[in-house]
């Protein structure tokens, strides 16, 4: 198996307590899983966990374990209760430090006004990296395979795109829709057997309800361009000889 045949994955750890109550919607996800899918990583995990320092470190040591790579967003700011850093920390048996890098980043940000609360987002594990945040300037943190984010959907936008192409990953995984205005259940005998037929292709069906009718996406994904093209053109045949118009294209 090559580097680019091998699929690497990748976890997704969102903490905090606005989540879980509702508050907060989280925007991370959805964002995160499209990224890693351009850099050759699958994202194929994800827990949401309560402001707990157990919580958080069981969580890390199940995911960081069974996954290539894992992303925590949320609880890395300059409250007592931004406790991350701390909980990922001792998950892994390390001390806190204050990273010099991080702190002069922050120092030069706020000058003067470089409070004892904002010099918390200066603190890591013991030996990590750091992950630039070209928005507010404090930086996001690596260790070992973990990579530590901001909950605030820009913030974290902002360091990924640092991490762009930085990391291992296999072949990126693309992906084609084919639409049509029809039931989702009158095509699904058609997206099994088109699947079946093509191996190492994964064909999702998103159902939807607007100007009166009920119609489906159904995208196709996969590795590879030339196969892509070929399972479209035979999901399009299959669709109308079942008696269903297809679409080359989202509705």
């Amino acid at each position: 198996m090559t580097i680019q045949d091998r699929i690497w994955t990748a976890a997704l750890l969102i903490i905090g307590d606005e989540i879980l109550s509702g508050r907060t919607q989280d925007a991370n996800l959805a964002y995160l899983a499209k990224w890693l899918g351009v850099q050759g990583i699958r994202l194929k995990e994800t827990r949401v966990v309560v402001d707990d320092m157990d919580a958080i470190g069981s969580a890390v040591k199940a995911l960081a374990g069974t996954h290539d790579y894992l992303f925590t967003t949320g609880g890395i700011g300059p409250t007592h209760d931004d406790i991350t850093v701390d909980a990922v920390a001792a998950a892994l048996g390390l001390p806190v430090i204050v990273h010099p890098q991080a702190r002069d980043i922050l120092a030069e940000h706020y000058g003067e006004n470089l409070t004892e609360a904002r010099l918390r987002m200066a603190r890591t594990p013991d030996g990590a990296s750091l992950i630039e945040n070209p928005r507010t300037k404090a930086p996001g943190i690596h260790i070992q395979n973990i990579f530590i984010m901001a909950g605030v959907p820009l913030i974290t936008q902002g360091m990924l795109a640092a991490l762009d192409g930085k990391l291992q990953g296999g072949a990126p995984v693309l992906s084609r829709t084919v639409a049509a205005w029809t039931q989702e259940s009158a095509a699904a005998a058609t997206l099994i057997a088109v699947e079946k037929a093509h191996p190492g292709v994964q064909i999702g069906s998103y159902p939807f309800w607007r100007e009166g009718q009920t119609g489906a996406n159904f995208v196709i994904r996969s590795t590879d361009p030339t196969q892509l093209s070929t399972v479209a053109g035979a999901l399009m045949q299959a669709l109308t000889d079942a008696g269903i118009t297809p679409i080359d294209g989202e509705l």
